[in-house]
């Protein structure tokens, strides 16, 4: 183990000495501090779209942190430690490359990994295509993730027709739902459109993400033409600016 690892480990196990340690650190647990691992995965994920690897290798010690504290409270726990960590990850990376650290030989194709995948599901105990997809994901990734698990089963649309044609049915039960029922009737909607995005071969994640930039910087240039708010304007002349903004950009 390298000695800066050796020593993050000791802080960590420093901060959470009952005697000696932080009192905010020892007030933690796995629920309170889950927040914060997924906020630095994504602070990891900024850093890499800005191509700031300045940023990125301290977004990348932050998120380590939180591998250490989780590790160190399930250490004090009995549950495992680092270490046992560490070694699950590494014999799950060589048994889902048998062809570089076994001896199976070939090329790993995608058709493989999923089997690779659906192996390891079995011998954990999955009895549903549906196991093992977090409930903590973001509802946009995690709505992808179940659609294309159950396209591995063959329960998808052949082409961009269906989910089109399902899409516009949910709009319009959208426009006639009762009040009680716009939530459940817009959420089948933002599903359904997961769908159609999925079935062009395009991240619905990546490109949400895209159009919200779009947004924030077209009206960044609306507010700056405004000099500086865009609220005490009418309608009328905000549609105007957004017009102006994006022939801008064309």
């Amino acid at each position: 183990m390298s000695h800066q690892l050796t020593r993050l480990l000791s802080i960590m196990a420093r901060l959470r000495d009952p005697s000696q340690g932080c009192e905010w650190d020892l007030a933690q647990d796995f629920a309170s501090i889950a927040p914060y691992t997924i906020e630095e995965a994504y602070e990891v994920a900024d850093a890499i779209a800005r191509n700031d690897m300045d940023d990125l290798r301290g977004e990348l010690g932050d998120l380590l942190l939180q591998v250490v504290f989780h590790a160190r409270m399930a250490e004090e726990a009995g549950h495992f430690a680092f270490e046992d960590v560490a070694r699950a990850i590494s014999d799950k990376m060589e048994a889902r490359h048998p062809h570089i650290f076994g001896q199976a030989g070939g090329t790993m194709t995608p058709a493989r990994w999923e089997d690779i995948k659906a192996s390891e599901r079995r011998q954990s105990g999955s009895q549903s295509a549906m196991d093992g997809v977090a409930l903590a994901l973001p509802a946009l990734l995690r709505a992808e993730k179940l659609q294309k698990r159950a396209a591995r089963d063959g329960f998808d649309w052949p082409d961009v027709a269906g989910p089109a044609s399902k899409l516009r049915e949910e709009m319009a039960e959208l426009a006639e739902a009762a009040p009680a029922k716009r939530e459940e009737e817009a959420g089948d909607l933002l599903f359904a459109a997961v769908n159609l995005v999925r079935a062009y071969g395009i991240s619905p994640e990546d490109a949400l993400r895209a159009a919200n930039a779009k947004f924030e910087r077209r009206y960044r240039a609306m507010e700056k033409q405004a000099g500086g708010s865009i609220a005490g304007l009418a309608l009328e002349a905000q549609e105007e600016l957004w017009q102006a903004v994006k022939a801008a950009e064309d």
